[in-house]
């Protein structure tokens, strides 16, 4: 049976850390929903209503070009170990890029990586549980460490051009503001 509250728990945050992916899921006004597994160490629980997470480079940039429209975000995790539990957050989230003052800040909060591109900020509204009864069974292995090994020999200028190449719009042409203002003219 599905419950709403109105802030993470204790219970709810120990259950967040527990799991090794996360699933962020926006949406612009028009196009696309898009739903993106993560993982890595890229989540904090900062308080009962607000979370960040830190997304590194990768194929989309969707996002933040949905939010950038349509301030509003989920988070789901879903236990594939022994506690049958989905736990979805619901609230609204800004985009923080390098060029902004407070990244750093946050930024220092997770392990070095070579390809932080942005950390959204979310205020959670509200997290409703569910049972997860028919969410499969599967171990963890370990993480992937391709992601590094892509990133890490381009250096600041090749993360640039990979950004510039693959993350400046959504899959619908949206901006994603990766480089600031100057997107919108591109």
């Amino acid at each position: 049976m599905a419950k709403q509250f109105n802030r993470i728990n204790e219970d709810h945050a120990r259950f967040i850390a527990a799991q090794h992916i996360f699933f962020s899921g926006t949406a612009a006004a028009e196009g696309r929903v898009n739903i993106s597994p993560k993982g890595m160490d890229s989540l904090r629980v900062m308080d009962p209503n607000r979370i960040v997470w830190r997304n590194l480079t990768g194929s989309g940039n969707e996002t933040a070009g949905h939010l950038r429209q349509m301030n509003r975000m989920t988070l789901m995790w879903c236990s594939f170990a022994t506690r049958p539990l989905i736990l979805r957050a619901y609230g609204s989230a800004r985009t923080l890029h390098p060029r902004d003052p407070e990244f750093a800040e946050l930024n220092a909060l997770f392990p070095a990586n070579p390809g932080p591109r942005q950390i959204y900020d979310m205020s959670v509204e509200m997290v409703q549980t569910s049972c997860g009864y028919a969410v499969p069974f599967l171990d963890y292995a370990g993480e992937r460490d391709t992601l590094d090994r892509v990133t890490e020999p381009l250096g600041q200028d090749g993360l640039h051009t990979f950004w510039a190449e693959r993350n400046m719009t959504t899959i619908d042409g949206q901006p994603s503001n990766i480089f600031g203002d100057t997107d919108d003219a591109g």
